[in-house]
């Protein structure tokens, strides 16, 4: 592998990766003003440790998939926008459409808490490509 293949793989994967960290940031503070707010507190899938290290790994990985859109796809920002504006939509939909209690407060506390988090993630990953591209982001953070 040349050095322009593996900085343009490292550059994705830490965009990706500094992504992760401040979705990080914002999941958690979403969660404990939500839970705050609402009242809501089963806590089996989304708490502390599963935000820190799923997002992190999740949007470390997205950055690597970016890489492949990038490399390997004729306008594959273009597509890799799309495909995640369309990922972020359905997992929205399916998020807020779930039925995981059967309580109704329950499933409305569920639908909050999870949808944000999607929301959160989906719209990040979306926008990966504009930090990738960015002179100034990759100067001051990578």
């Amino acid at each position: 592998m040349n050095n322009d293949k593996q900085s343009a793989f490292f550059k994705a994967m830490m965009t990706g990766l500094f992504i992760g960290i401040i979705d990080t940031i914002i999941c958690l503070a979403y969660n404990i003003g939500y839970r705050s707010e609402t009242g809501f507190l089963p806590s089996a899938i989304i708490n502390v440790s599963s935000l820190i290290f799923a997002v992190n790994i999740l949007l470390t990985v997205i950055g690597i998939l970016f890489f492949f859109f990038h490399r390997y796809i004729r306008g594959g920002d273009v597509v890799y926008t799309i495909f995640f504006l369309a990922l972020t939509a359905w997992l929205a939909f399916k998020t807020f459409s779930s039925v995981r209690f059967g309580d109704a407060r329950l499933d409305s506390g569920w639908h909050g808490l999870m949808g944000g988090v999607v929301l959160i993630c989906g719209i990040s990953a979306t926008c990966l490509p504009l930090l990738y591209r960015s002179q100034k982001f990759q100067d001051a953070v990578i």
